[in-house]
């Protein structure tokens, strides 16, 4: 599998190795790569449609996010300089798989990747999250019942704050998926800041209190820690044969 590593002064340079990953993928090598992109707000092609989008733009920037648009799908994701983002590509076709297994695998990785490190995290989201979707991981604990009552061990929906989620691109020679994660315990506060009037603007629900992190889950908050954690994860996991060429995406040495 090959790695890709650096990082980048802005938004626009830090998107310019999906491209990367995607060639290799179509040249039959899955590639990742795990990083923390600059500040900025990132918006999803669904985001583009809405009617709020300038509203939203300019309320990321008022919050000083400068706002992107990105490729995957999903809803606008605040990055502080701190949070992660992790892109997996793989060649699709001949049987490789679908968007529903890619998704599975990519969420199965990182969950046990991040509990490896001791992080309490499950599968679901808590209500109102941000990105709102079906592939998620969440701090675990406080399920509630419609009655308030306690729930024990399921992995549902509800309870702790959200850490994670999922997003894909599919194109006929490879996909993406693609997914934000918070490390930090330094990070909901500001993600939280930002999102509710962008998140508003779009006429999205989103409560404050949804935004958890791995270090609310009992792990690192390290994110250089937990992003050469989630890289090994991928590299050893179902699509790397846990071999690697790392590739050097800046021009600094490998």
């Amino acid at each position: 599998m090959r790695v890709y590593r650096g990082e980048f002064e802005t938004p626009a340079a830090d998107r310019e190795p999906t491209a990367d990953l995607l060639a290799s993928a179509a040249d039959g090598v899955p590639a990742v790569r795990v990083t923390a992109p600059p500040r900025q707000v990132a918006f999803g092609r669904r985001d583009g449609r809405e009617s709020g989008f300038e509203a939203a733009k300019r309320a990321a920037e008022a919050a000083g996010f400068p706002p992107l648009e990105r490729d995957v799908g999903g809803r606008a994701v605040a990055y502080t300089g701190s949070t992660l983002s992790f892109g997996v590509a793989v060649p699709t076709g001949d049987g490789r798989g679908s968007i529903d297994s890619r998704y599975e695998t990519a969420t199965e990785t990182l969950r046990d990747a991040l509990r490896d490190l001791g992080a309490d995290v499950v599968r679901g989201e808590p209500r109102a999250a941000f990105c709102p979707g079906d592939h998620s991981l969440r701090v675990a604990g406080g399920e509630r019942t419609a009655d308030g009552a306690a729930t024990e061990g399921a992995e549902r929906v509800g309870g702790g704050g959200k850490v994670a989620g999922l997003a894909q691109r599919v194109r006929a020679d490879a996909a993406l998926v693609a997914g934000v994660l918070v490390v930090s315990a330094a990070d909901p506060e500001p993600i939280a800041r930002v999102t509710a009037p962008v998140y508003d603007a779009l006429d999205v629900p989103f409560d404050p209190e949804s935004v958890g992190s791995v270090a609310d889950a009992g792990g690192p908050d390290d994110p250089e820690a937990v992003a050469r954690a989630v890289e090994a994860a991928f590299v050893e996991g179902p699509w790397g044969d846990g071999e690697r060429e790392t590739v050097r995406v800046d021009g600094a040495d490998a």
